[in-house]
């Protein structure tokens, strides 16, 4: 009997090592089959350009097929819960940005951990906010922001992109610290908060920045500010907040790469490397630019760190502003 068990238990283990063996092996040509990379918001915006660029230039190094699909809802929870109940084996993976973590500190709870349920891959790029003005409204700057709220208490209204979205916490975070009174105007996404502030729907607009710059540079939005500390390439005319004396805002959309929990390291390794090398392109870098996406290069213990550091930041902000999820 004991002879049988050992016999058993033998097989068993052989059996184990040689799953092992295989799956090692399948890592180390990945990929050998199609790979999805879903961007839990609309087209256009700063993750689908990242995921379209670097899609297409990972099919020609791979050989293999790397679909975009678009699947936005619930401020991007609905793609990113898809990723998370995945399989951990990299051919499923999101493209988030920093809308993830603004929704969880204003929701309290997501029906996944942004820390725990996600494999942190790389953060690829910028983009900073501006706050804008209908031509209409005649406020130019932050001075005149205040000054106008000031003499016309609880009749501004602002547009962002989303509850919980970088945009809706950066107008919230101008709100605590001037003291400006304005009523928030959800929408679904930037661009219909864009067309209600240029035809005056709306007095003010929180967005990417880079959907309005055409706008501005040909005067028919007016920039209050942008949210980084240096000026922003698209509107290089357009003042930061830090530059009219809010030096405590210096602030970005970020996009990052993450796939399901429990990514093998050997996969990680190998998007980060790969993607490393195409941001390092001056052509995509110049392209992602004009597009209004700075490249950034980043590793997945940044990116995990971020997550980390903007969920404390942004929970602390949400508590001192007694922000709600309207």
């Amino acid at each position: 009997m004991f002879s049988n068990y050992v016999k058993n238990s033998l097989a068993c283990l052989i059996g184990i090592v040689g799953l092992s063996a295989m799956s090692v092996q399948a890592q180390s040509n990945y990929p050998t089959r199609p790979i999805k990379m879903i961007v839990p918001y609309a087209t256009g915006g700063g993750s689908d350009i990242l995921a379209r660029a670097i899609g297409a230039k990972l099919q020609v190094l791979w050989g293999q097929g790397i679909a975009i699909e678009n699947r936005p809802g619930a401020s991007g929870n609905i793609g990113t819960e898809a990723v998370v109940h995945a399989p951990s084996d990299g051919y499923t993976l999101v493209m988030q940005n920093s809308t993830m973590v603004g929704s969880a500190a204003i929701s309290g709870k997501l029906n996944y951990d942004p820390e725990k349920d996600l494999t942190p891959i790389m953060v690829l790029g910028l983009t900073p906010m501006s706050i804008v003005a209908s031509e209409s409204s005649k406020i130019k700057n932050l001075k005149d922001l205040v000054a106008y709220s000031k003499a016309n208490p609880n009749s501004l209204n602002y547009g962002s992109c989303g509850i919980g979205s970088p945009q809706h916490i950066l107008m919230e975070l101008v709100k605590f610290e001037t003291g400006v009174k304005a009523n928030h105007i959800v929408y679904k996404g930037c661009a219909p908060a864009v067309t209600d502030v240029v035809g005056g729907q709306v007095q003010l607009a929180v967005v990417s920045a880079n959907l309005v710059s055409q706008y501005v540079k040909t005067g028919r939005l007016q920039s209050v500010g942008i949210s980084t500390a240096k000026r922003y390439n698209l509107m290089p005319q357009s003042l930061t907040f830090a530059e009219q004396g809010l030096k405590s805002i210096d602030d970005s959309i970020w996009y990052a790469l993450m796939g399901p929990a429990n990514l093998p390291p050997e996969i990680v390794k190998k998007w980060q490397t790969e993607v490393t090398k195409i941001l390092a392109d001056p052509a995509v870098r110049e392209n992602l630019s004009n597009a209004g996406v700075e490249a950034y290069d980043g590793n997945p213990y940044d990116l995990g760190n971020l997550i980390k550091t903007d969920l404390a930041k942004f929970g602390k902000l949400v508590k001192s502003a007694n922000i709600k999820a309207e």
